[in-house]
């Protein structure tokens, strides 16, 4: 495959694994099961959903992991772990922090992951769609190991098509010759948008079986829903 036409700053990609990090990390702390998660299994957590999102993102497109390639990328993980465990007890009390975080997240994984397969010259539809698997890759990950339903999976607050829309902003943005690092900027911020939005309004795609809206998330069940 030919060289890319840009390079993710190593500085940008770490920011993502380290906000991923503590908000994998914030969600393990106040989980809620039949078995409750040790220090390791937080932190264990708190690393996939900092690392997997790049992980997707790359074998997806063809490309050694980046998050193998350099000592930071575990470490930042492990520390932002850490820091998300330490954390939780403050911040898991102020929901709308946890979903903005979230949002974020899937944001930066997003169009981190459209902008990279773009730059390897992958055409626009499969660029969003390693976008959007990027974005939502470390939440299946999380949902997988604490034996949870897959969210993306279920009605809920947009989740997967946030990041769609985020992604295919960044694809046409680049289409119409805007520079990648601001088209990218742009799609994190429409993703994070919808996200938030999404969970405050209760807007949801209908279930596949009968149109109705559920009450919240269940994710984000403690946050107060806005009425239209």
């Amino acid at each position: 495959m030919t060289e890319p036409l840009f390079i993710i700053p190593l500085w940008a990609d770490l920011l993502g694994v380290g906000l991923g990090g503590i908000q994998g990390a914030m969600f393990a702390s106040g989980f809620q099961g039949q078995r409750r998660l040790d220090l390791l299994g937080v932190a264990i957590i708190g690393i996939m959903i900092g690392m997997g999102g790049g992980l997707i993102r790359d074998l997806l497109i063809g490309q050694p992991p980046a998050t193998l390639q350099s000592n930071w990328y575990l470490v930042t993980a492990v520390g932002a772990a850490l820091l998300g465990m330490l954390l939780a007890g403050l911040f898991n009390r102020i929901n709308i922090f946890i979903v903005s975080l979230d949002a974020l997240v899937i944001g930066m994984f997003g169009a981190f992951g459209v902008s990279k397969a773009i730059a390897f010259g992958i055409p626009p539809v499969p660029a969003v769609f390693v976008g959007v698997c990027a974005a939502v890759g470390g939440g299946v990950l999380r949902d997988m190991l604490v034996g949870l339903p897959i969210a993306i999976m279920h009605v809920g607050s947009l989740y997967a098509v946030a990041a769609g829309v985020g992604c295919t902003l960044v694809v046409v943005a680049h289409a119409f010759q805007l520079n990648i690092t601001l088209a990218a900027i742009i799609g994190i911020v429409v993703t994070a948008v919808i996200r938030v939005l999404a969970v405050v309004f209760d807007v949801s795609l209908p279930e596949q079986r009968r149109i109705y809206r559920r009450k919240v998330a269940v994710e984000t069940g403690a946050i107060s829903i806005v009425k239209p």
